[in-house]
């Protein structure tokens, strides 16, 4: 039963999903959805309750599908900046091709802030900056760093969305990701001074904290971490 409760569910949202692609949200009512599954509407509201239970899951679908497409896209090369040029790259471009489903996941405040997908994708980005900083490589703590690459790229996406036919802003993505990434990289494309050496040791000696075990106490360790990022913020 349980897996024929799946299959139905899965069976809604695909049929959401195209409805969604092809006319926006205002295309996805729940009769158009419920006759394309071949369901009665009733098992659509036991499912997700109403329209926006549906739209909220569609949301959570698309971190999803989004969240495949980054595992598939590319393998690491060792070049930090390369490689977050290529991830940003990756987000934009599923954006443009989904620009409906985008626009669900990033404006739906309730999903793009809650769900388990899309808390699973910050939490990617995030990992991936606590690897950078733990070679030395940023300048700003990992988090902030995580939150500039991820609002940037939702905004310039949304943008992109909203603009889609403006030839003014075709260098928009490249020219704010590398603005981005060199505010939050030693190395990228910005010279590098004495302040902002201190600032990336610092910051990297806070990522390799964890790995120093229990040579420091908590408290310690505490007071260790905001003497780092206060000598990061110089």
């Amino acid at each position: 039963m349980a897996d024929e409760k799946t299959a139905v569910r899965d069976r809604i949202l695909q049929v959401g999903l195209e409805l969604l692609e092809g006319g926006g949200d205002e295309a996805v009512s729940t009769r158009a959805v419920a006759a394309g599954a071949g369901v009665q509407q009733p098992t659509l509201y036991r499912l997700f309750g109403d329209k926006r239970g549906l739209l909220d899951a569609l949301a959570s679908y698309g971190f999803e599908r989004y969240l495949a497409s980054k595992h598939q896209a590319h393998a690491s090369t060792g070049n930090v900046f390369e490689d977050l040029q290529v991830g940003w790259d990756n987000h934009v471009a599923f954006g443009r091709e989904r620009p409906h489903l985008y626009v669900l996941m990033y404006a739906n405040t309730a999903s793009g802030d809650t769900s388990p997908p899309a808390k699973a994708a910050y939490q990617a980005l995030l990992a991936a900056m606590r690897r950078v900083a733990a070679t030395g490589a940023l300048r700003v703590p990992a988090d902030v760093a995580a939150h500039m690459i991820q609002s940037a790229a939702i905004g310039v996406t949304l943008r992109l969305i909203a603009r889609r036919d403006d030839p003014a802003l075709n260098e928009l993505s490249p020219r704010v990701r590398d603005a981005v990434l060199s505010a939050i990289l030693v190395g990228a494309e910005v010279p590098t001074d004495s302040t902002g050496d201190v600032a990336a040791r610092a910051l990297t000696l806070d990522a390799v904290l964890p790995a120093a075990g229990e040579i420091l106490t908590e408290p310690e360790t505490a007071l260790l971490r905001e003497w780092l990022r206060r000598l990061a913020r110089r």
